[in-house]
């Protein structure tokens, strides 16, 4: 699996990267999806300490425990659960994020984090602060590098003004295209777009036709107009999982695109996609068929 790099930070990252939100709770289970991601050449793992309360980071760990140097670990931090475990609110104070990432680096086993990221923000937000977190974490050795997660152009802006970040992850398929208009900013910033969402919740498979009947509206696409657009592409694409995965890295701004997997056959079923031809004119072919469309909020 090829490699690219993250902004300029001289870390490397699989081009198919595993978001790990959706593996399953069960150790032996999620190990396994784990190994063969590993196996097939995934090296980029992505969590963050929301998801399940910060189960999900455990899992992982559990997962790569004895595999660690071979990947590029990347968690998030931000949102603070409540005392009642269910809830979370928004802090991205200095003291939450030191304080942050030790409780990442506990669950996780390990004594580092490859990409720390900043999970949403605020124009609200002291960045000054954030950055000042970032990089003494940076120094101190116990992250290698950071960025955001965000769909808010206002908010990456200067979010990237105010730092070094080497990446934004943002969600971007063939049905959500609102981030192209920004990938000339973040590409000047030095910056990558690592992509979530990539397969648009499985509307972009071989399950699309189930899918789009179980699906009221994506992002702008409200039936029936969702089924017609996901009716074509799987008319004009032979194997519409690797249009989708390779429409997304056609873009160098783009260093990785997650997937998610909830068995190891979803899994692999990604894993064949993006080892799958896409021609060129294929991707020409599908991309007349898409809207592109642009964020209604947060614009600079």
């Amino acid at each position: 699996m090829k490699k690219r790099e993250l902004g300029n930070s001289g870390l490397y990252v699989s081009e198919l990267g595993l978001g790990c939100m959706s593996l399953p709770t069960n150790r032996d289970e999620a190990d396994n999806i784990v190994s063969t991601a590993l196996d097939a050449g995934i090296t980029f793992f992505d969590t963050a300490d929301l998801y399940e309360g910060g189960k999900n980071e455990e899992v992982v760990g559990h997962a790569i425990r004895n595999r660690r140097e071979e990947i590029i670990l990347a968690t998030k931090v931000g949102n603070k659960m409540n005392p009642d475990g269910k809830t979370w609110h928004w802090d991205a104070s200095k003291g939450h994020i030191i304080e942050g990432v030790k409780a990442s680096l506990r669950r996780l086993g390990t004594d580092y984090i490859d990409l720390y990221q900043l999970h949403g923000g605020t124009m609200d937000d002291n960045f000054e602060e954030v950055t000042e977190a970032f990089e003494r974490l940076k120094d101190e050795g116990v992250i290698r590098q950071y960025g955001i997660s965000s769909i808010r152009p206002n908010v990456i802006q200067q979010f990237l003004n105010d730092n070094k970040a080497v990446s934004i992850m943002m969600q971007y398929n063939m049905l959500d295209r609102r981030p192209e208009e920004w990938f000339p900013m973040i590409k000047k910033h030095s910056a990558s777009v690592i992509v979530r969402g990539t397969l648009a919740k499985g509307l972009l498979t071989a399950e699309a036709k189930q899918r789009v009947g179980q699906t009221d509206s994506f992002v702008h696409y409200e039936q029936p107009e969702l089924r017609e657009v996901v009716h074509n592409l799987t008319a004009t694409a032979s194997n519409l999982h690797a249009a989708a995965i390779q429409f997304c890295l056609q873009h160098d701004t783009v260093a990785t695109a997650l997937v998610g997997a909830r068995t190891r056959d979803q899994l692999m079923d990604s894993i064949h996609a993006y080892d799958a031809p896409v021609s060129s004119a294929t991707l020409d072919a599908v991309t007349r068929l898409l809207e592109l469309h642009k964020y209604d909020q947060h614009r600079i």
